[in-house]
């Protein structure tokens, strides 16, 4: 102890002679470094010093690091050797000092040889160390902020001109590999019995991953802590504490970088422990905010996260409590309603992953909970106007109900099976643990190569790929068999009829509303458009009744594409005599006793007719290659119409100058627009009665899945109503409708309210739209940006971005006219 006295008395006199020698403003001599360094070299240990000599040192290398002149003598060892805080904090000053020459290019290099010769990880162990020192807690907050900005301080004091050293994909890995190996001498003062602590070292994680770093340093530890902790609970006790003393403001960040990059559920285990348990901001983190508030984890995240929960028995309460709130989501009408479809899927997927994790006695405690939940979520799914999210609903509820009934019959639906489908069934299955590794051979394999004949061997081929050896008297049987006969070409032949087709119009009419003769009412489908097309004259005689006797008909017999023969029926029968038949068509879409199938037929209906005339598909031989699915372009997959971008991206096309274009295309021949005088017709009467609700039919109620088919309809047809007579005034009475509908819950109405803008600023003249709805599109401009910004749907906000584009253009072409 008396020594010990004496070497500091002597490291206190050799600071005070240099501090003498340097005078006021005035960098120290040659000399006074030297005896600091050779008192320093004395003492040995520099942690063995006390308060009033660590602050002499530290003002004398700060009086080093920011003299006006560069310092005589070895001063560059003297901070590379002597305590690595004080070391640190006086250079880390000296960038913030008045510029100098000198210390431009000396500074950061010996800043540099600092981190290269690994004086921060002895910083960082320091603190570690001395954790119950006075006063330790303002230095360690003093320097966690020089640590983990260096980068920023560098750069800011050389602008911009930082050695690589400091680029932050440089200098965090760094920081990582200080961290490793702080932690490694944590783990050997551990075994040895003192006493250390992780929590500025738990600091600076946090602080680093709230900075937006967690890549950087979580893909230097992440891997060495995943390999140290496999079998050593030492280490998974370090990093219990790691986690743990994270303050509760750089928590989550921690959390998520954490969860995002750990390799499976059970390494995220033995990595955070029970941290959940343990701390409610940790808890808050992984039970709400990455499941409830964010919907931007992977699956393979979400089956990392909820799979974690689920690993231990405290932490399963977690998983069945996250489950109970998952479903409430999943089953509440309204968040059905106001969420994007991609939060809906997130939410989906959770749910799936939670149902694969549960044990029996688990599912049997809350058996009703889960039926109550499948019944109220699969209401409010099946009731979207979305074809995603029913089909969510769907497969959601196929999965609940196959965890509840598992003797019993469970719930089937009807649905496109596509990969979305299959890989959300298969987060059913819980995945193979990751201690399985896939590239190693498995034994029973091995066993059962060994067995194998060697013929088989030889030639490296599985059973199945080798070639079959037959007995001689089955061979014998192959060569007397038929199947060497040349079977006949029945390509050409046809299936003799029974019943003969109609000729006539009136014919079919009998045929299909009296007759019992199943045959002839097949053939009387079968014929009927081709014989309205080839007798328009009879056809018009009878057009509305024709009109009403196929939106009546119903099916008979499982005759194939019965569906697509009615619909190109009406639609020829609405051809033929527009008029006439398009008003008893819009009359009864608003009448009594009609079920939503037919009301929506006869949107359909006026679609298809309304392209046909308008020449949109060819004149008077329009296949309607789209009529094999009734819905044609009113109710795409993917909740908004294909076909209205189709037009819209030919409409743009054709208004595109184009000064080279290659080899000229063949010029389709012209026909006149028969729409032109029609489009009134079709129009005016679908718009008029929407807000009116009938006893069996409520458009703003709930019947919105056919007000969103409306919206659609009456877009497709005020775009096909360009260069008509009525154009203007379809685009007024349009958006007034529009405005009226604006903030429509249901995202699929929605859809088609823009699409009806986007339909009115393209076939609308521009000078009109400034003459005669000049407010209203200020008006809609203003909508429109507000549903850029905040509508939850992402089809939405695209098509509000497209009619802003389309409203700019529109501007930029009137400010170029000619007056």
């Amino acid at each position: 102890m008396a020594a010990g006295s004496g070497t500091i008395s002597i490291m206190a006199a050799a600071l005070e002679s240099a501090l003498q020698a340097a005078g006021p403003g005035l960098c120290p001599e040659a000399e006074a470094v030297d005896a600091v360094r050779a008192a320093l070299a004395a003492a040995g240990d520099p942690a063995a010093l006390g308060e009033r000599e660590r602050a002499r040192l530290e003002a004398f290398l700060r009086n080093l690091a920011a003299g006006p002149e560069e310092p005589a003598g070895p001063w560059r060892s003297l901070f590379l050797e002597g305590p690595p805080d004080l070391a640190f904090s006086a250079l880390t000053d000296s960038l913030a000092a008045p510029r100098s020459d000198w210390r431009l290019a000396a500074v950061p290099e010996v800043l540099e040889r600092f981190l290269r010769q690994g004086r921060l990880s002895a910083l960082i162990w320091e603190q570690c160390q001395q954790h119950s020192r006075p006063g330790s807690a303002e230095r360690q907050d003093a320097l966690l902020g020089r640590i983990v900005c260096l980068p920023d301080l560098v750069g800011n004091s050389l602008l911009g001109q930082s050695p690589a050293v400091f680029f932050p994909q440089h200098y965090f890995p760094l920081l990582g590999g200080a961290i490793l190996q702080v932690l490694h001498n944590v783990s050997a003062s551990l075994r040895g019995g003192l006493d250390c602590s992780v929590s500025f070292v738990s600091h600076i994680l946090g602080k680093v991953c709230v900075h937006g770093r967690q890549k950087e340093i979580l893909s230097v530890l992440m891997p060495h802590l995943t390999d140290l902790t496999k079998s050593d609970c030492i280490w998974q006790r370090i990093c219990w504490r790691l986690v743990e003393r994270v303050p509760d403001r750089w928590m989550e960040a921690v959390v998520l970088g954490f969860v995002q990059r750990a390799p499976g559920a059970d390494v995220l285990s033995r990595l955070l422990g029970n941290l959940v348990v343990k701390n409610k901001k940790a808890q808050f983190v992984v039970t709400q905010k990455m499941l409830l508030l964010q919907y931007g984890c992977t699956t393979a995240v979400l089956q990392n996260l909820l799979g974690y929960l689920s690993l231990e028995s405290l932490r399963r309460a977690l998983l069945i409590k996250v489950l109970r709130e998952l479903l409430e989501t999943w089953g509440s009408s309204s968040a059905v309603k106001h969420s994007p479809v991609e939060q809906q899927q997130y939410i989906s997927k959770a749910i799936l992953i939670c149902l694969s994790h549960l044990k029996e006695p688990e599912i049997e405690s809350c058996r009703q909970e889960l039926l109550t939940s499948m019944m109220e979520g699969v209401k409010c799914h099946l009731d979207s106007s979305l074809p995603q999210i029913r089909r969510l609903g769907m497969i959601v509820a196929e999965s609940i109900s196959s965890k509840i009934n598992t003797d019993g019959p469970i719930l089937q639906f009807q649905y496109e099976e596509d990969d979305e489908a299959r890989e959300l069934k298969s987060l059913l299955v819980q995945a193979a643990p990751l201690s399985v590794l896939p590239g190693l051979p498995d034994n029973k394999n091995e066993n059962a190569d060994a067995a194998l004949p060697p013929v088989l061997e030889s030639n490296g081929k599985s059973p199945t790929a080798t070639t079959h050896v037959m007995p001689e008297e089955e061979s014998d049987a192959e060569l007397d068999s038929d199947d060497d006969l040349t079977p006949y070409d029945m390509s050409e032949d046809k299936e003799l009829k029974k019943t003969k087709a109609p000729v006539y119009i009136r014919d079919c009419i009998e045929v299909l509303t009296g007759s019992e003769d199943l045959d002839k009412w097949e053939e009387a489908v079968k014929a009927l458009e081709s014989l309205v097309r080839k007798n328009p004259a009879a056809a018009r005689e009878v057009s509305v009744e024709l009109a009403k006797i196929l939106l009546h008909l119903e099916e008979k017999t499982c005759l194939e594409g019965f569906a697509e023969l009615r619909q190109k029926a009406q639609v020829a029968v609405l051809t033929t005599d527009p008029i006439p038949v398009a008003q008893y068509l819009t009359s009864q879409f608003y009448s009594l006793n009609y079920s939503l199938r037919q009301r929506m037929d006869i949107l359909d209906v006026l679609v298809l007719a309304a392209q046909e005339l308008s020449c949109a598909k060819g004149h008077g031989k329009t296949k309607h290659s789209g009529a094999q699915n009734p819905r044609i372009q009113l109710l795409p997959e993917s909740g908004s119409s294909k076909d209205w971008r189709r037009i819209v991206d030919e409409r743009i096309k054709s208004k595109t100058r184009r000064f080279a274009k290659g080899q000229s295309q063949v010029e389709q021949p012209s026909h006149p627009n028969e729409f032109n005088s029609l489009a009134g017709h079709f129009f005016f009467p679908l718009i008029q009665n929407f807000d009116r609700p009938l006893s069996t039919f409520d458009l703003l109620g709930e019947d919105h899945f056919v007000l969103g088919r409306l919206v659609h309809t009456l877009a497709v047809l005020m775009y096909l109503a360009v260069n008509t007579m009525a154009v203007t005034a379809m685009g007024k009475a349009l958006l007034e409708f529009v405005w009226a509908l604006r903030f429509h819950t249901d995202s699929y109405v929605r859809q088609g309210l823009l699409s009806c803008v986007s339909s009115i600023l393209l076939s609308v003249p521009a000078e009109h739209l400034l003459h005669d709805v000049t407010e209203e599109l200020l008006e809609a401009r203003s909508w429109l940006e507000d549903v850029v910004e905040k509508d939850p749907d992402g089809d939405c906000r695209r098509l509000a971005l497209q009619n802003l584009l389309l409203m700019e253009n529109l501007k930029k072409k009137l400010e170029t006219a000619p007056s």
